[in-house]
C-alpha cells in the first residue's frame, strides 16, 4: 500500500470517528432526560469507535504487512462494539424508565409516558380495597 493513501486513509477514518464521538459527547450536554442521551451516544458507540479500531487496522496493515491475527483482532473487536453498543443502549433505556426517570416532554414520539392501547397498567404495589372490607 503507497504511504500517502495509507496515511490519508488512517486520517480520514481516524478522525471521522473521532468526531462521531465528540459530536455525541457534545449533543449528550444539550439534551434533557435519559433516554435521549441513551439514543444520542449510540452512533459514537455504533460507528466511531469501530471506525477507529478500522483506521488502527489500516495503520497495523501498512506498517506491519498482512497478519491474520490483527484481522481476526479487528473483526471481533468490531462486531463486539456494535453488539455491546445495541444490548447495553436496549439495558440501559430499560433501567431508565422502569426507574421512574422523567421523559422531557418535548421528546417525541413520547409513546413511553403512557401504555399502549388495550394495555392496563396495574401497579403492583397497589392495595386492592376490596379484600379488606367488611
Amino acid at each position: 500500500m503507497n504511504d500517502a493513501v495509507a496515511v490519508t486513509l488512517v486520517g480520514v477514518l481516524g478522525i471521522t470517528g473521532s468526531l462521531l464521538v465528540l459530536v455525541s459527547a457534545i449533543a449528550m450536554f444539550r439534551v434533557r432526560d435519559a433516554l435521549s442521551r441513551i439514543n444520542v451516544f449510540s452512533p459514537a458507540t455504533g460507528l466511531g469507535l469501530p471506525l477507529i479500531v478500522v483506521a488502527a487496522f489500516v495503520y497495523d496493515l501498512h506498517a506491519e504487512g498482512f497478519r491474520l491475527g490483527s484481522l481476526l483482532m479487528a473483526i471481533v473487536a468490531v462486531v463486539c462494539l456494535i453488539t455491546v453498543s445495541s444490548v447495553a443502549s436496549n439495558t440501559l433505556a430499560r433501567a431508565s424508565v422502569l426507574s421512574g426517570q422523567p421523559i422531557h416532554r418535548k421528546t417525541s414520539p413520547n409513546r413511553l409516558a403512557r401504555p399502549p392501547e388495550a394495555i392496563v397498567d396495574v401497579d403492583p404495589d397497589a392495595v386492592d380495597d376490596s379484600e379488606h372490607r367488611d
